[in-house]
């Protein structure tokens, strides 16, 4: 039986591929608990420094819940408890990542894998790239985090645009946006691309990198805003990496981090 997703790591990268390209990857239940147990175990893995999220195939990024499940889902008591059991953890895991996310977005990111590439720190497209929130078309709300990351990544306007008019974002419109952080100019290219940027955070400061997500993550006001920065600049003077790198500069070398 074929594996649902596809998580190994080297180098200090962790790539998490999403492995139906038969069904355009869309989520099942077996890839949604493949999925959560990747990123549970790359959050906790010292090993792992930054992560790779793809899709399988040259088609699409993943296409959001499998709606060939949902409709026996839609036969039981409890049809969108795939949302709490599954979506929300599997949200949580991403935003929550103590290390950099990298999201190679080749071909169709629609719903539920939308909002996945929306939680990552960045994404990498290609021509065929496009976004489609998909969940108006069904009769359904946004999961998977995205009421909450796509207007801070667009402004209110665009997301409720593509929210409830469900127009597809191309390639082109993405990038302006920022939805894409970079554009390639293949969809062959962006795997490449995307797995050179991760590996590139893999080997920076990544226990910086774990503070300044959590200060763009932080929803307080200014004096909360201090507050946290002061933490993370306490998490961040007491490591190695700092102090190296520091040494490094007076010393006109070039820094190498540890994450630690």
């Amino acid at each position: 039986m074929t594996e649902p997703v596809l998580a190994s790591t080297a180098d200090g990268l962790t790539t998490v591929t999403v492995n139906r390209p038969e069904a355009l990857n869309a989520l099942n239940t077996p890839v949604k608990e493949a999925l959560l147990a990747a990123l549970t175990a790359a959050a906790s893995d010292p090993a792992c420094r930054a992560v790779l999220l793809t899709g399988a195939g040259e088609r699409a990024f993943c296409v959001g819940q499998d709606l060939r499940e949902h409709v026996e889902n839609l036969r039981g008591d409890d049809p969108l408890a795939t949302v709490r059991d599954h979506f929300n953890p599997i949200a949580a895991a991403l935003f929550n990542m103590p290390k950099p996310v990298v999201a190679a977005v080749r071909g169709a990111a629609a719903g539920a894998g939308a909002s996945l590439a929306f939680l990552a720190d960045f994404r990498i497209g290609g021509p065929s790239t496009g976004f489609t929130m998909a969940f108006a078309g069904i009769g359904l709300a946004a999961d998977t985090g995205a009421s909450y990351t796509l207007p801070r990544l667009v402004g209110p306007a665009v997301a409720a645009e593509m929210l409830m008019l469900n127009r597809k974002v191309a390639a082109e419109r993405a990038l302006q946006l920022g939805l894409l952080t970079e554009l390639v100019d293949t969809d062959d290219d962006v795997l490449p691309r995307a797995t050179a940027l991760a590996t590139e955070l893999a080997a920076g400061p990544t226990v910086c990198f774990a503070q300044m997500k959590r200060q763009l993550r932080q929803n307080g006001d200014f004096d909360t805003a201090l507050t946290t920065e002061a933490e993370a600049q306490a998490a961040c003077g007491f490591t190695a990496d700092h102090a190296g790198a520091v040494d490094a500069f007076v010393n006109k070398r070039r820094p190498t981090f540890e994450g630690r």
